[in-house]
């Protein structure tokens, strides 16, 4: 029990920390946000549950595929925003965009045989 509550607030305390170092340094926090502290994260937790690093392989290999669908969201809420749209609808626009890019990314990579 002691080990998911050192998880959860380990992971808190850093997308805490990075929406904090943003409210001052925009740059700054958009760098430590583009790193993929949350796949990071991800992996080290895997590795410390299994000791295996082949499913922290196989989740790296995984995200991959899935960069490019993630930059919908990127795109578009700027867009929505200059267009005049509320920040809530432009985000959840944004986030049903790009699941639908997520979901027409493994279909195609399922038609060329590719296993997500």
């Amino acid at each position: 029990m002691y080990y998911y509550i050192t998880k959860i607030a380990i992971t808190t305390l850093l997308i805490v920390l990075i929406s904090e170092i943003t409210k001052r340094n925009s740059l700054f926090g958009a760098l430590l946000a583009a790193v993929p502290l949350v796949s990071i994260l991800a992996m080290t937790w895997m590795y410390v549950d299994t000791n295996n690093s082949n499913t922290a392989v196989e989740f790296s290999n995984k995200i991959i595929w899935l960069i490019a669908p993630s930059m919908t969201l990127f795109i578009m809420f700027p867009i929505l925003i200059k267009k005049g749209i509320h920040f809530y609808p432009s985000m959840a626009i944004s986030v049903v965009s790009t699941i639908i890019a997520y979901y027409l990314m493994i279909v195609i990579l399922e038609k060329f045989g590719i296993k997500m």
